[in-house]
């Protein structure tokens, strides 16, 4: 079966980018010996051959099936079962295993790369004249290492050979070739993502510790060494001596500096072979065999000297002088200082055009905790997300008073790189080490307790559920996929600072990070999302008459009344409060969801009724929150989600969201000492503050991902499930209401 491509640039190729291509597409089976020549006069001519199709607004080689097919062959299992693969190949209907009966049926092949594990894969494509896609992980795959199970956030997808390998052109290299006609508005995306890669310290990989690794200013350079086997090196045209040149000429052209030989931890540990383990004997030369952050090698250095490492270009964004002693992908354009060179590159490119090639043209991404196409801006916000909390998290902890029901989720939410020791219910905190980080949950913290963790210097983290918690009630023990950790209090407590007010009140906000804010507030209005996401039983048309008071019921027992409210407690004085203001307006009573199951204490009492219009517990608060004008409040979640859909909010308590100029407060916080708009408190709230898990995974995810979780969940959700019934039954008669 016949299967042809064509290649669509952003616009016309040019001269030297027509010089490339050695052969058809289809013939990308039959592979050149590495090494080898290319005859740029048969290049020319098959090039002619090739027709371009051109898009302006297309910044990526897009591969055009021309069969009914759409079925891509895959070469292992383990490459099928990535997440974010089918997400990366919109190009092909049906994705299989090379060795199903489907396979028959295939219009083109992948492999892994261009490694010698695809041999069987690429034969197969030869023998059958079908394409061989190469597939590898992108520039910016994931916070943790896939040999522990991270899938990869990004991909590249090549149908002519692979960035790593200079012996033959690859969709990048032609993607930098043209990158001359690159728009302006793309060169600003670029920097931009330059820039915020800098600013977050992300990299290709991003569980590495990240801290300062000298205290003096000593001058040094950075040697990059690899271990034997990786595939790059006989792709940038080296080999294994090349390693102990580099170091003899960095020692050689530096010879005031120190050189810091960055060796891979497998290879001390003994696991892998490296090219310069001896080299910490010699004067002069640090061996750094510890996981480190990239961010944090570049940051002491100011020259590094790479064979065809990617640590090179992440040295370029951190505007080092960089030596290629091979010809990786990023070399041969005037960026670097090149030992080696390639006679097919030699034009001269911006840093900002190259980043644009190989970030946004050549590499693909994809959520693979939604399994949805993304893009660069997405993934980097995501892995940053990951990124930052796991730097935060990462160390010993001990959980005090958690119930074996949140122990089994906690976990989760402090992500890899923790120790977790669980103490029994009912035993103190001096169960703890002196010292330790103790996590209770913030609702269940006595002020015996929490003066017992003072005496012994343990740092005390409270913990308590998120803004976008879940489909359905944490009383029927519906697990969270949003959870909040604080150092300082809590973001219910108005008698303490939280981490969350700290936010606000220092916090800058730059315009991504707003702009980022707005687009999540949008997509929870359009989406009708809430805390709970739990779907009212009936529907309502809103009353005729004058303005319209939503006054959302609280738990009265419930932590939030206890450190957010003042002379105002319970609903019913709530519900005077608000008649009392707003004699002629129409008021909406809505009892807390906890309350009507009746598993929480809040009830009304007799004769409260009068306070207002009518009860609407059975309606889904977001139906509610787009009716009415305005919402008075003690301290209600309610009242930040009426503030994302634009309402006035009247506060008579002291919620988080209260004293930034946003809402009519009867209290005033004197901490708060500052006006914010919209977006930057829910960038804080919603953003910045909350952790996220993605439930299948287990893994730390971002606000965003929980979004399209939940929407994907509430599809999914009509009525409880009978254990929820049964639990309800259970926990009425034998708990009680608390």
């Amino acid at each position: 079966m016949q299967y042809s491509w064509q290649m669509a640039f952003s616009a016309p190729v040019s001269r030297t980018a027509t010089k490339i291509a050695g052969r058809e597409p289809q013939a990308i089976g039959r592979l050149p010996t590495p090494g080898s020549e290319i005859d740029h006069g048969a290049a020319d001519a098959q090039r002619e051959k090739v027709k371009h199709r051109i898009t302006p607004k297309l910044q990526r080689i897009v591969f055009l099936a021309t069969t009914a097919s759409g079925t891509l062959a895959v070469a292992t299992r383990r490459m099928l079962a990535l997440p974010t693969l089918r997400a990366c190949l919109p190009e092909f209907q049906r994705l299989c295993h090379l060795g199903s009966p489907r396979a028959r049926h295939a219009g083109a092949v992948a492999g892994w790369g261009l490694k010698p594990s695809t041999r069987k894969a690429r034969e197969h494509a030869d023998r059958h004249r079908l394409p061989y896609i190469a597939i590898e992980d992108g520039f910016l795959r994931s916070w943790g290492l896939g040999v522990e199970g991270h899938p990869p956030h990004s991909l590249v997808v090549d149908p002519l050979g692979i960035y790593y390998d200079a012996s033959r052109p690859s969709a990048l290299e032609n993607l930098i070739l043209a990158a001359e006609h690159t728009s302006e508005a793309e060169l600003a995306r670029a920097r931009s993502g330059m820039q915020q890669l800098r600013e977050l310290r992300l990299s290709k990989y991003n569980h590495a510790p990240d801290r300062p690794l000298f205290d003096d200013d000593r001058p040094r350079v950075l040697v990059v060494d690899q271990t034997a086997g990786d595939a790059s090196i006989p792709g940038g045209l080296a080999e294994a001596d090349d390693f102990q040149r580099m170091l003899e000429s960095a020692r050689a052209e530096h010879p005031e500096s120190e050189i810091l030989v960055k060796v891979h931890p497998d290879v001390i540990a003994g696991k892998k072979e490296g090219h310069l383990l001896a080299a910490g004997q010699l004067p002069g030369c640090r061996l750094i065999g510890e996981t480190l952050s990239p961010w944090s090698l570049l940051d002491a250095v100011h020259c590094v000297h790479v064979v065809s490492s990617q640590l090179g270009f992440e040295a370029l964004l951190a505007d080092k002088r960089v030596v290629c002693h091979g010809v990786p992908f990023y070399a041969g354009w005037g960026l670097t200082d090149d030992r080696r060179h390639c006679p097919r590159r030699g034009v001269p490119r911006s840093l900002a055009q190259v980043f644009a090639a190989a970030y946004f043209g050549y590499a693909r991404y994809a959520n693979p905790y939604t399994g949805q196409a993304g893009d660069f801006e997405q993934t980097l916000e995501l892995i940053g997300d990951q990124t930052r909390q796991q730097r935060r998290l990462a160390g010993r902890w001990v959980t005090y008073g958690l119930s074996s029901w949140k122990r089994g989720f906690v976990g989760d939410f402090l992500g890899d790189g923790t120790a977790i020791r669980h103490l029994r219910h009912n035993k103190p905190p001096e169960g703890a080490e002196r010292g330790e980080r103790l996590l209770c949950w913030a609702s269940q913290l006595d002020s015996a307790a929490e003066q017992r963790c003072r005496e012994r210097d343990h740092v005390l983290w409270r913990m308590e559920d998120g803004f976008l918690r879940s489909i359905g009630l944490g009383v029927d023990l519906a697990r969270p996929l949003s959870l909040v950790v604080d150092s300082l209090g809590i973001h219910y407590d108005a008698n303490r600072e939280s981490e969350l007010e700290r936010t606000l009140n220092e916090a800058s906000f730059p315009p991504a990070l707003l702009q980022r804010a707005a687009r999540l507030r949008e997509r929870l209005v359009a989406l009708r999302l809430s805390k709970y996401n739990v779907p009212g039983a009936r529907r309502l048309q809103r009353p005729e008459g004058g303005r319209l008071l939503l006054v959302p019921g609280q738990v009265e027992t419930d932590a939030s009344i206890a450190h957010g409210t003042f002379d105002i407690r319970t609903n019913g004085d709530l519900l005077a409060a608000v008649r009392q203001a707003n004699p002629e307006a129409r008021i909406l009573y809505k009892p807390h969801p906890d309350v009507t199951t009746g598993a929480r204490v809040g009830a009304l009492s007799p004769g409260d009724e009068r306070l207002y219009d009518l009860e609407v517990g059975d309606v889904d608060i977001v139906d509610l929150l787009d009716m009415v004008d305005e919402v008075h409040t003690m301290c209600s979640l309610a009242g930040f989600e009426a503030l994302l859909r634009g309402r006035r909010v009247v506060t008579y308590g002291m919620p988080f969201y209260a004293g930034w100029g946003l809402t009519e407060d009867r209290h005033a916080c004197p901490r708060r000492r500052r006006s914010l708009e919209l977006d930057a408190l829910v960038a804080a709230t919603l953003i910045l503050y909350p952790l996220y898990v993605d439930p299948g995974s287990r893994r730390l995810c971002n606000a965003e991902t929980v979004v399209a979780l939940l929407e994907q969940r509430r599809a999914d959700h009509h009525q409880p499930a009978w254990r929820t019934h049964l639990y309800r039954w259970y926990r009425n008669i034998f708990i009680g209401k608390h």
